[in-house]
């Protein structure tokens, strides 16, 4: 097959991160020659969980599952104000179990198809909001989001201490959001909703449920994460091999970069030594000022090498999502898709997005630093 140059200048746009990751890794593969030090760069049970979430979350979604919950919840109600809160609500909540992307790719497309004729401020208001929800509900859980399920393998830490850490910050931010929406100009338009969604085999559902609690399991280490990654990869191989399409392999190599990258750092004494004095005080700061620029995934697996501050990483990556549309790939994920809606307006999603996430990050991020 031949790859032509826009379909190149495509894969660089889709895979920008998992390319930057890949030049760090090469560089520092230079500096550091590969020898069998790098085994033990990788976390296994990160790449493993993460794998079996994606294909339990994907086979579930396939099963129409999603699609099927939105309609019942949002079935037989017209106000405007009304569904525009409970989209939020089931953003925010899905987020915490089946990931900030996936409830913005079941939700986002929901909207745009109820929000059709209630103009486009309304449209981009409500998508943003639910943006927002995502990034602040995915931050409540160890499977939310792919940077607390990193931070929480690498620190191997406890349910309790993760939910002490996470839970104040969650829910404030919770109650930022709801505090926008009822304050929000109320309108009466009527809204129509058409979707027909049907769920799959309950045999299916049942199977990919099964799964996906085999995922927490390994999750709250109640299972071993080679047992999980067993089970999955051989069940999904003789139900569905289709599923296996539906993984996002390019932020399982991103996370592979990135463990060479900085297992290679860390080796090198002076620059080691220097980031961990650099980060002694400052943990949270420059994990939510990082995140801005290479957003918070990679934030979290640079920063964590160089620092024990668990709390300030935390809640800088989980904090620092919100800001500027690169700071969470989820973000991005909603931003496209509004994009490609008819009659869209990039320029006047951004200009909203901005005022609202700049906002509510600097108000999260003053109360966290300074208490």
């Amino acid at each position: 097959m031949t790859i032509t140059v826009p379909h190149f200048a495509a894969l660089i746009k889709k895979e920008a991160v998992l390319i930057i990751a890949a030049m760090f890794a090469f560089i520092s593969a230079i500096l550091i020659p590969p020898d069998s030090g790098y085994f033990a760069y990788i976390d296994y049970s990160v790449l493993c969980i993460l794998f079996c979430l994606m294909a339990a979350v994907a086979g579930l979604k396939k099963q129409g599952v999603f699609d099927l919950l939105s309609q019942k919840i949002l079935a037989r109600i017209s106000s405007v104000k009304i569904i525009s809160v409970l989209l939020v609500n089931c953003v925010f909540f899905c987020s915490m179990f089946v990931t900030n992307d996936v409830a913005l790719i079941t939700f986002v497309p929901v909207t745009i198809e109820l929000f059709a004729g209630a103009g486009r401020k309304k449209l981009i208001f409500v998508i943003v909001m639910e943006t927002l929800a995502a990034n602040l509900g995915s931050m409540l859980t160890p499977i939310g989001n792919p940077q607390n399920l990193y931070i929480y393998s690498y620190y191997t830490m406890n349910i309790l201490e993760f939910f002490r850490i996470v839970l104040p910050a969650g829910i404030l931010g919770y109650i930022i959001i709801m505090v926008i929406m009822f304050v929000s100009k109320k309108e009466s338009l009527e809204i129509k909703y058409n979707m027909n969604a049907e769920a799959g085999s309950k045999k299916f559902i049942f199977f990919y449920s099964v799964l996906f609690i085999f995922c927490i399991a390994a999750v709250l280490r109640a299972l071993d994460y080679r047992i999980c990654f067993l089970i999955v990869l051989c069940s999904v191989f003789i139900t569905d091999k289709k599923i296996f399409s539906k993984i996002d392999y390019g932020l399982l190599l991103t996370f592979f970069c990135f463990f060479i990258f900085v297992g290679n750092l860390a080796r090198i004494e002076y620059v080691s030594k220097a980031l961990s004095q650099f980060l002694e005080t400052r943990v949270l700061l420059i994990s939510i000022l990082g995140s801005q620029v290479i957003s918070n995934v990679p934030a979290a697996m640079m920063l964590s090498g160089f620092t024990k501050d668990v709390r300030g990483l935390l809640l800088g990556v989980n904090i620092g999502g919100l800001g500027t549309p690169i700071a969470s790939l989820a973000s991005l994920i909603s931003f496209r898709i509004y994009s490609r809606s008819k009659d869209s307006s990039p320029s006047g999603f951004l200009a909203v997005f901005t005022v609202y996430n700049v906002s509510v990050l600097i108000l999260l991020a003053f109360v966290f630093i300074f208490t």
